[in-house]
């Protein structure tokens, strides 16, 4: 090992770490040698080495009992040691091992062995915690040689030593585990805070070390305390606190300062990530936190200020309701202690912080604080100047509140808008004269002031710019303009202004600089032009000033570099646990970190990483940053001579300076060009002549040689931007061959490294590689590159460029791939692991070559799978290596390969590799394990989680710490990991892999989903509310389940979760909902307790969630009534969607009822803390809507039980009354506007349910059947829940108008604004009307459709019933008009009111319904559609439509527009109902003005009648004016679409093709039978002529549905659209238009037209319509013969064609048929006038008789020919009725033979069959009949034929004994053909 290279040596510490393992205890005698060993290669100079080193000693100490005990220091030393000059894997490493020794000796039981010897001694815990301490605060250096270097003043600890301890300290405490920290936490608390406090004079020597050692602290109490579980969060809360209490009593020193910003910095966050579950903790007085933090507020140091604003910014975000209090008692402060310069900043930066909190409630705060906030920072300006010692703090503060009260948007500083315009105007000189003499006045105070003052109006109006952009109008942009001018002439100024007056006012001017700046950026350049030179030259100077002598490479670059670029450099730039504190190695020792005390005004911005405290760099470093980004924009907008000078400029600087200074300037000239390119490729302008070419590549080759690896990433990226500017191709090939030429000569590692990324980025921006010889070129120099084993950075980064080119090349790569690959696996294999970033970039290549393969890796051919076979290999090299981040790569490498090609991929082998780094203490690597899995399980969940849960139960040992498979499944180990991890992007990833789980799993593994959520749900830290159920209805079983909960909290091996944080359990309470969702996708089951309950007997695995409600119901109980509000909300919505799921599933023990009923105490119980006052609103809403749907429900039918969820409405109901001016001092008022409509909306379901029922239960009394809903809601709730919300509705229905008037308004086009109330409305105000619009949104169409139900039922009724209907028509006369003018017209008369009230309800419906958005929820639109029907259900409404023809045809094409765009069959069966309506109310109308024109004018002058109607004389319909032509154009939407073939231009005119009749589906048919009705009513509506010109369209539209869907059925029933046709064609034919004198002669042309179409529908020309229905075209012809007058249907032609029909339809063989027609016969044959059924009778009734004589001959057989039989003798009875006296007696002798031949006697009667007998029965009933009508031909027909006579009496008197009995039966079988008949004349004859 001494004669071994680095290679060789790290080497033998992984082969001696693999022996002790093996070996275990048995290795003693060589553990101190090994140890030897182990120690000089933990100081080792490779890196590998040193991390190598660590994991032998690791795993040495297992057994090595010395190593924690005699050798402890030695060890500790020797680790700080190792962490000098270390990389993050080593530091990673050691901190590993320091942690895991360090928590061994002090947790260490001996054993007994061991005890004898005396050498061991115990290690107390401050020992350990003190060892820790002295690395942190001296290092590496012992003690002695400390001390003498304090001496001297000269150590420091480096950095790296110090980010090394602190990370051993945190794996310290983890390895102790949670419940260790909790119980030790006060002591690590303070021994931790002490690492900053001043006794340590060293660690907080300088600003720069103080926010390094700051930072340190934060990220050891954020990590540690962030793992435990809330409860112990909410107990170190506490113990923080005491911290504070602590170090605040010692306020006067600045001693504590540190120790203060930690401590307030971590109790901020903590309180953030607990949220409001804090409540209960600052509401206790005892410990009154919140006065502690308020008193730190005035602290003498800014940091403590700072970090005490900071916090109350954090308790506000968590608890909004503390918001308003908060800015209140700061605001008090503020005004109460303006005389204290501490108190004025420090209580305007708490304010600062609690405005940038408003964004982030949505409740908001009060709107008046904007105006009180305003005028106290117009106070703090004006009085700024009255004291010097005040006047900095003043101005500070006034600015700062300013630039704070513009992050609460637009809506707020509109109103203040003109205030703070003027005050930007005066802050600066008016001219460039007054600039002089105030330069000439000044003294190094007052400029001082006036650079603060100056830097934070500029500072104010960047706010204004970047949070109210709506607000910057034209008007307003010029305002804001004036003094720009001067901002930059005060800019030019600066450096001489400097000069005069010296050091103190470098910081002010610096600050200065960045503001104008930071705002110039952005403002669009056109604002600033006339200063745009001036501009570029201050830019210039200050980015080569000679005085910069910071490299910030660090922080400049990154944002100019790709993403893509940035992964080869130190992996510090990547993203890690510890990015934290590692920042600070980033920078250099000479930078300091960010810290909020470099610009206290970003304490009101958000944070862009996550929610930690905002990090501001230092102005030095930030103004450069500035400067650089605004250089780009400028220089883009410069002339084009302005810039070549610029950037001559600027190469001349960066030639004459020298060394360190070069390199910075290099920099930064480097990085604003770079921005220049960008912007100028961003807005597609040009670069300028040849020499701006010259000048943009010299400056850029020249970066892409600097020793800086970030300097050449960014050159890099500029030369893409380069090529991409110029888009000429002659010179991107120049720059390539620039590339190659420089590749070809160069040998040394800088310039190799940095042109094979330019060549490689070359064509990023140009669309990808074209040219296949440029990719010859650059694959065969990249190839030599990465060969060259003397330099791995050389092999890295020509690694990457290949990658990059395989990415762009795309399909030209092809040819390449193969020689690629077996390059990659060569090296994979041939470098050495310990250079980790050659096998990243190596991953990186396989990563891209994978994709350029893409689908065709699935193929079967040899090459393919050659080629698969590499890729597979490469990954399990990649897999095999000890290096994290290649891990992550190979993992990405086969989630690619799963992709393409997943039968290849070894799924068992992939989920093991996945399941072992779920918790790698690499965040990449996690990250690349979450992708993957996310991934898989969208594919193969199932398989997924068997491998994980398999793999778990296999392994010997506990895979991974963290997660724990083997108990809870991967599922669980998933859940385990979103409560302990902090990344946004991995949360959400395991949130999406959770998802696709549940989706395709949840059904089958119904328990275990529950079971988790459950126990995340009832971990929760607040165990109280459980107890609080009153009646917890469930078995002894549950409630002892229950107690076991709470017993085995405390025991932490059988619970897996353990207090999770509340974002993880309100994901459960999500999860819940989804898996709800999904089941009722499923099997039906799941919501039908009798079903499940049987196939669970049947088949004991199978699990349903009907089976779960217990849970299901628990679970929404415990989350609805947690502590935290996102959690009660979750909670709130899992029991809307349980009760709305399972209000309909009976309960079959109890008939009758439902199984919800009982729980309706849980319900009860977990509504009720909503309603109290303290209840956050937007939790009241939504506890208001589970209220109304569960009563609306309809579970609980018993009044008194409803009383309990009704009193909370009703409580609620009380309390809004109010209205706006309700006391809510607490919120927004927009607040208040969303409680109160959420309010009304739950009782306008309430009411609507309740009227719904009340009519449902009122219907079946009438038809004595009973629904299942009556039943439900039972006889009492029905009339009872009416009565429930009887009491109220006189309030309810002014606050539901009142409601719908602000919607009204609120709903006007914005040009209407000025007509707006300026007060606002009932329930909001105007300033807050942008922000309620949105509640009123959410809930207006309920209370609209709640509100029309109550006008119809009370509002339109007028005092007389007898003249109402005729006065309501009747205009209203002047006079009553004008009643009300003497009293200041504010009495309306009730028609006036009710017209507003129409108008209302009309106006909102139709501006609703006329403009659909595409967000319109289907509620809305069905609630506004039931509106219309409920106003249009009342005379009053209808007179109104009627009578304005206009507004009906407006209405009735907004439905028509509803019809078009909405697909859904309910919301267009409404609209045709509405639309019914209306032609109802127009009937209405025609019919009352001829009548009052009839008893106006007399019968006298009938002649000169006016006509009413449509068409008036004419005939005439004009579309758009007409209201008819709107209806047909309707109907006839809704008809085509339905039946596509009633179109004409469709089915090719003129003759239409025939095609099969067809059945539609069940919507297709109600809204086909719907649009037929609307139809037939549409005559009634015209005139005469009108009428003729739409009969027509009508009759074709109406037989063309007949013709489309006349299919035969069995049974011979008729489809419900044939039986709707045949229904319209009768209301069209008794038309009483058809009978007119005007119209008479057109209608009869028509009709007999009509009736031929349908006789030619049974010849048809090309013998398709063979399957129409007979039984459909006889009853229409029936139909006809039946409706109209005589005259239609008797021409002899017409008359001879129907009766053919008949004739043929009886010869059909179906007896269903037969039956049929002998019933439309028999309808006939009854018709009164004679000259339509005597030709009938004529012509049918001798076949009639044959049929039956046939039948008499060979018995009937069956029901069916019974039927016939029946049916015939009947239509025969009919012709004895109807024909002449002397033809009767012969009637009746055809009659009486056939009806005696069927009678039996009784010995036949006997042995009859039951058809027989029931003949039998029928044929006496007949003759018991006729006999007495006819008695005398009865008798001589008797008397003339002995043998009828003989049979007769034997039939009677066989009947005698049985009569009584038989007569019922006989009854009984008539019964078939009765119903039928019956139901074909009640429908249509």
């Amino acid at each position: 090992m001494k004669s071994a290279e680095s290679q060789g040596r790290y080497e033998i510490m992984l082969s001696l770490q693999n022996i002790l393992n093996g070996l275990g205890a048995a290795a003693a005698p060589c553990h101190r040698d090994i140890y030897k060993a182990a120690r000089s290669c933990l100081t080792d100079r490779s890196m590998a080495v040193r991390c190598a080193a660590a994991k032998c000693l690791l795993e040495l100490q297992n057994e090595a009992i010395f190593m924690w005990s005699t050798d402890l220091d030695s060890v500790a030393t020797l680790c700080f040691k190792s962490f000098e000059g270390s990389n993050y894997d080593v530091r990673i490493s050691v901190s590993k091992l320091l942690g895991t020794i360090l928590a061994k000796a002090t947790i260490s039981k001996h054993p007994g062995t061991a005890a004898s010897r005396q050498s061991i001694r115990r290690v107390s815990l401050e020992e350990v915690l003190e060892l820790l301490g002295t690395g942190f605060l001296r290092g590496s250096s012992g003690f002695l040689r400390a001390s003498g270097d304090m001496l001297k003043g000269t150590s420091s600890v480096s950095r790296d030593v110090r980010v090394g301890v602190t990370q051993a300290y945190v794996v310290f405490v983890s390895t102790l585990g949670g419940a260790w920290l909790e119980k030790n936490f006060a002591a690590f608390l303070s021994h931790v805070l002490s690492l900053v406090s001043q006794s340590h004079p060293k660690a907080t020597q300088n600003q720069i070390d103080a926010v390094c050692c700051r930072r340190c602290v934060s990220f050891i109490l954020r990590t540690t305390i962030g793992g435990l579980g809330e409860k112990a969060q909410l107990a170190a809360v506490k113990d923080i606190f005491q911290a504070i209490w602590k170090l605040k009593k010692v306020m006067d020193t600045a001693a504590s300062q540190h120790m203060l910003v930690c401590a307030l910095q971590e109790l901020g966050n903590l309180i953030y990530s607990l949220g409001t579950t804090v409540a209960p903790l600052l509401q206790d007085s005892s410990t009154g936190l919140l006065d502690s933090i308020l008193s730190v507020i005035p602290h003498p140091s800014i940091s403590v200020r700072l970090a005490a604003a900071w916090c109350l910014h954090c308790i506000a975000m968590a608890l909004p309701s503390y918001l308003t209090p908060l800015l209140d008692r700061c605001l008090e402060r503020l005004t109460g202690l303006k005389s204290s310069p501490e108190a004025v900043t420090g209580f305007s930066f708490a304010v600062a912080a609690l405005l940038g909190a408003v964004k982030h409630c949505p409740l908001g705060i009060p709107h008046g604080k904007g105006k009180i906030i305003m005028t106290l920072a117009e106070d703090l300006l004006c009085s700024a100047a009255q004291n010097s010692r005040l006047s900095a703090p003043r101005t500070q503060a006034g600015w700062l509140l300013i630039a704070a009260l513009m992050t609460l948007g637009p809506a707020v500083v509109s109103h203040h808008l003109a205030r703070v315009l003027l005050l930007w105007k005066c802050v600066f000189p008016a001219s460039p004269k007054d600039l002089e003499t105030e330069k000439s006045r000044g003294d190094s105070f007052t400029w001082q002031v006036t650079l603060e003052g100056r830097a934070g109006a500029l500072c104010a109006i960047k706010s204004f710019v970047s949070h109210c952009g709506d607000l910057l109008t034209e008007e307003v942009t010029q305002r804001l303009l004036p003094p720009l001018p001067c901002a930059v002439d005060l800019l030019t100024q600066l450096s001489s202004i400097l000069k005069t007056y010296g050091s103190p006012l470098k910081t002010p001017s610096v600050v200065y600089r960045q503001r104008l700046y930071e705002l110039l950026v952005l403002l669009p350049p056109e604002t600033y032009e006339g200063n745009i030179c001036a501009i570029i030259k201050e830019l210039a100077a200050d980015l080569t000033a000679p005085d910069t002598q910071v490299a910030a490479s660090t922080f400049l670059l990154p944002p100019l570099c790709h993403q893509d670029d940035l992964l080869i450099l130190s992996p510090l730039l990547q993203e890690t646990d510890h990015r934290f504190i590692e920042e600070q190695l980033l920078l250099g020792n000479s930078i300091a970190c960010g810290s909020l005390e470099y610009d206290p005004y970003s304490v009101y911005e958000k944070d862009i990483e996550g929610d930690s405290v905002p990090k501001p760099l230092p102005p030095a470093l930030s103004v450069i940053g500035s400067a650089a980004k605004l250089f780009g924009v400028v220089c883009a907008h410069v002339g084009v001579t302005q810039r070549l000078l610029i950037l001559e400029q600027l190469l001349d600087r960066i030639k004459h300076t020298k060394g360190a200074r070069q390199q910075v300037v290099q920099l930064h000239v480097v990085s604003s060009v770079s921005s220049f390119l960008k912007y100028v490729a961003g807005s597609k302008g040009c670069l300028g002549p040849e020499e701006m070419k010259r000048f943009a590549l010299t400056l850029v080759t020249g970066a892409l040689e600097s020793p800086n690896a970030l300097l050449r990433c960014a050159a890099a990226e500029a030369w893409a931007r380069l090529a991409q500017v110029v888009d000429d191709g002659a010179f991107t090939a120049g720059l390539a061959q620039v590339s190659f030429d420089k590749l070809k000569s160069a040998r040394d590692v800088v310039t190799r490294t940095g042109y094979s990324l330019a060549l490689a980025s070359l064509h990023r921006y140009l669309g990808g590689i074209s040219s296949s010889q440029h990719l010859n070129s650059c694959v065969g120099i990249l190839y030599t590159l990465a060969q060259d084993s003397t330099s791995p950075d050389v092999q890295t980064w020509a690694l990457h460029s290949l990658s990059l080119i395989i990415d762009s090349a795309g399909p030209l790569y092809y040819v390449h791939v193969e020689p690629t690959l077996s390059l990659i696996i060569m090296l994979l294999l041939n470098v050495p692991p310990t250079h980790a970033e050659v096998h990243q970039s190596l991953g990186r290549c396989l990563n891209a070559l994978i994709t350029t393969l893409g689908p065709e890796l699935q193929g079967n051919s040899t090459s393919i799978s050659t080629l698969r076979t590499s890729c597979l290999l490469g990954c399990a090299v990649m897999q095999d290596n000890p290096d994290c981040l290649v891990q992550a790569q190979a993992i990405s490498c086969l989630q690619q390969l799963h992709m393409f090609a997943p039968q290849h991929v070894n799924l068992s082998s992939l989920v093991s590799c996945l399941c072992v780094n779920l918790c790698s203490p690499y965040l990449l690597l996690r990250r690349a394990v979450l992708a993957c899995l996310r991934q898989l399980v969208q594919r193969e969940a199932a398989e997924v989680s068997e491998y994980a849960v398999m793999l778990a139960k296999d392994s010997r040992e506990e895979l991974t710490s963290d997660a724990n498979i083997r108990e809870v499944g991967l599922e669980g180990a998933l859940l385990i990991l979103l409560d302990k991890e902090t990344d946004d992007k991995l949360c959400h990833d395991i949130k999406e892999t959770l998802n696709y789980m549940l989706t395709s799993m949840a059904v089958e593994k119904l328990s275990l989903w529950l079971k988790l959520c459950k126990d995340v749900l009832a971990a929760s830290a607040d165990f109280t509310a459980l107890t609080c159920v009153d009646t917890m209805q469930e078995e002894e079983g549950d409630k002892g389940d229950d107690a076991s909960v709470l017993t085995t909290r405390h025991d932490e091996k059988s619970h897996p979760f353990t207090n999770p944080q509340w974002a993880t359990r309100v994901f459960a309470a999500e999860c819940v909902c989804r898996i709800i969702n999904q089941c009722e996708n499923a099997n039906s089951a799941h919501f039908d307790i009798a079903l499940a309950q049987e196939m669970k007997k049947r088949d004991s695995r199978s699990d349903f969630l009907v089976l779960h409600l217990a849970d299901l119901i628990r679970m929404a109980f415990m989350a609805a009534t947690d502590h935290n509000d996102h959690l009660r909300l979750s909670g709130l919505e899992m029991l809307l969607v349980v009760i709305r799921r399972f209000a309909t599933v009976p309960e079959p023990e109890f008939p009758g009822h439902v199984i919800l009923e009982q729980y309706q105490a849980n319900v009860g119980a977990a509504l009720r803390p909503a309603f109290t006052s303290e209840t956050p609103p937007h939790v009241t809403a939504k506890a208001c809507q589970v209220c109304s749907a569960w009563i609306a429900s309809g579970v609980v039918s018993d009044l008194n039980d409803l009383r309990r969820v009704h009193q909370l409405l009703v409580s609620s109901l009380t309390k809004i009354q109010a209205g706006k001016e309700a006391p809510s001092h607490l919120y927004n008022e927009s607040a208040s506007t969303m409680e109160i409509l959420a309010v009304l909306k739950a009782w306008a379901e309430v009411y609507i349910i309740a009227v719904q029922s009340h009519k449902n239960h009122r219907q079946p009394l009438k038809t004595t059947t009973c629904l299942e809903d009556s039943i439900r809601y039972g006889s009492c709730s029905s009339d009872g829940l009416l009565d429930l919300v009887y009491t109220d509705l006189g309030t309810l229905s002014r606050l539901w108008l009142a409601a719908l008037q602000d919607f009204a308004l609120l709903t006007l086009p914005s040009e209407f604004a000025s007509q707006l109330p300026a007060e606002g409305g009932a329930f909001y105000t105007a300033e807050t009307s942008e922000n309620a619009k949105l509640h009123y949104y959410n809930s207006w169409a309920l209370i609209l459709h709640a509100t029309a139900l109550w006008l119809t039922s009370t509002g339109f009724v007028v005092a007389d019933p007898d003249e109402g209907a005729s006065n309501l028509s009747r205009p209203v006369t002047p006079t009553s008009m004008c009643q009300g003018s003497s009293s200041g017209a504010t009495i309306k008369s009730p028609e006036d009111v009710y017209t507003d009230r129409f108008h209302l309800i009309l106006g909102i419906s139709v501006e609703f319904l006329c403009s659909l958005r595409s967000d319109a929820t289907m509620e809305s639109i069905t609630a506004c559609l039931h509106a219309l029907q409920a106003l249009l259900d009342v005379p009053w409404p209808r007179s109104k439509i009627g009578s304005d023809q206009d507004l009906g045809i407006e209405l009735l094409n907004v439905l028509h527009r509803v019809i078009l765009t909405r697909e859904s069959p309910s919301i267009q069966l409404a609209s045709l109902e509405v639309v019914r309506q209306i032609i109802c109310a127009a009937q209405e109308h025609v019919k009352e003005k001829r009548r009052s024109a009839e008893v106006d004018d007399g019968a006298a002058e009938k002649e000169t009648l006016p006509e009413f109607g449509e068409g008036k004389d004419t005939g005439g319909l004009v579309p758009g004016k007409s209201l008819v032509f709107a209806t047909l154009e309707l109907c006839v939407c809704i008809l085509v679409r339905q039946l596509p073939e009633l179109n004409p231009k469709l089915t090719g005119s003129p003759g239409v093709k025939a095609t099969k009749p067809q059945m539609l589906s069940e919507d297709g048919s109600r809204l086909v039978s719907a649009a037929l009705v609307i139809l037939s009513e549409l005559p009634a509506v015209c005139s005469p002529e009108g009428s003729i010109s739409i009969l027509p369209t009508i009759l074709y539209l109406t037989i063309g549905v007949l013709r489309e869907t006349a299919v035969k059925l069995p049974g011979g029933q008729l489809s419900s659209t044939v039986a709707a046709s045949l229904q319209a064609l009768k209301g069209i034919l008794s038309s009483p238009m058809a009978q007119a004198e005007k119209s008479h002669s057109a209608w009869t042309d028509l009709l007999r037209s009509a009736l031929t179409t349908i006789l030619d529908f049974w010849d048809p020309v090309d013998e398709t319509h063979q399957e129409l229905d007979e039984v459909s075209l006889l009853t229409a012809i029936t139909v006809f013969i039946l409706s109209t007058s005589p005259e239609v249907t008797t021409i002899p032609c017409l008359q001879k064609r129907c009766i053919d029909k008949f004739k043929a339809t009886l010869e059909i063989k179906d007896p269903m048929v037969q039956i049929k027609t002998y019933q439309l016969l028999h309808s006939i044959f009854q018709y009164p006038n004679p000259a339509v059924s005597y030709p009938y009778i004529y012509s049918l009734a001798s076949c009639i008789v044959e049929k039956l004589q046939e039948i008499d001959k060979r018995k009937p057989e069956n029901i069916a020919e019974l039927q016939i039989f029946q049916e015939g003798i009947k239509v025969l009875e009919t012709l004895v009725t109807v024909a002449e006296e002397h033809h009767r007696s012969q009637l009746v002798t055809c009659l009486l033979p056939i009806l005696i031949s069927f009678l039996l006697d009784e010995n036949a009667l006997g042995s009859a069959t039951s058809i027989m007998r029931s003949l039998h029965d029928f044929a006496l009933q007949s003759l018991m009949q006729i006999g007495p009508q006819y008695s005398s031909v009865f008798k001589s027909l008797v008397a003339s034929s002995p043998a009828l006579k003989a049979r007769l009496e034997a039939a009677i008197k066989g009947n005698q004994q049985s009569v009584k009995v038989k007569i019922p039966t006989s009854k009984y079988t008539k019964s078939p053909g009765k119903n039928s008949s019956i139901q074909l004349k009640t429908n249509f004859l």
